[in-house]
């Protein structure tokens, strides 16, 4: 679909709005398939001109049903009780080639070691800064609590890294509207304080589909 904008914060009126929001419905209408693994740097598949999209958050954030509510598949990422029981960088094929999914290992589970936590971050920070079809990362935030240490330790990895990123709140129907308009504000002053963040910050919900749309809308201007 040519000439949309790069971004629901630049479409001029509705009909660009709905056309981006068109495009994403069908980006994710196409099949998305599991297809590497890679727990060290030496075993990541070979950058392409793929566009690559990577999902980031604190262990638990819901970052496996956002996923699994994005595809529209419910068994396509594994949903754990355990926080930090995903320790690899898991790649996802959407759409024939036109994007990959990277999940992400969550971070800031209190159960691990200081040597797992360091091994986290040496990973992340040589996937972050060695990927150039990497093109954006959604960094995964809770609804319901403040932001934490471990969020801002990322948010300082993907600066240093030179890696464009965006907040996406998760679990948005858990809280009250006073709450989560509070939790919003802090999180886009946040972004207007940080660079490598894009200003628009979204807020949805796995289990009601909010937010969905938009967020596959945000992506959609970034496939190939």
């Amino acid at each position: 679909m040519p000439n949309l904008p790069a971004s629901l914060l630049e479409a001029k009126d509705e009909a660009e709005r709905a056309a981006l929001i068109e495009a994403g419905r069908l980006l994710f209408a196409r099949p998305c398939r599991f297809f590497f693994a890679a727990q060290r740097i030496d075993q990541l598949p070979p950058a392409t001109d793929v566009p690559e999209v990577a999902l980031c958050g604190r262990s638990n954030v819901g970052k496996s049903s956002l996923m699994n509510a994005l595809t529209g598949q419910n068994a396509l990422a594994r949903v754990s009780h355990t926080p930090g029981r995903t320790r690899q960088l898991n790649f996802f094929d959407l759409a024939d080639g036109r994007m990959t999914l990277v999940d992400m290992p969550g971070y800031g589970y209190a159960q691990a070691s200081k040597q797992v936590k360091a091994d986290w971050q040496g990973l992340m920070f040589d996937f972050l800064r060695g990927r150039p079809s990497l093109r954006r990362v959604l960094l995964l935030m809770d609804s319901r609590v403040e932001t934490k240490a471990a969020d801002r330790a990322a948010m300082q990895l993907l600066g240093e890294a030179a890696v464009a990123y965006q907040f996406v709140l998760t679990k948005a129907d858990a809280v009250k509207p006073a709450q989560l308009a509070a939790r919003v504000a802090e999180v886009e002053a946040l972004a207007r304080r940080n660079t490598a963040a894009h200003p628009l910050v979204l807020v949805t919900s796995s289990e009601t589909g909010q937010g969905i749309p938009e967020l596959r809308a945000e992506l959609a201007a970034l496939a190939g």
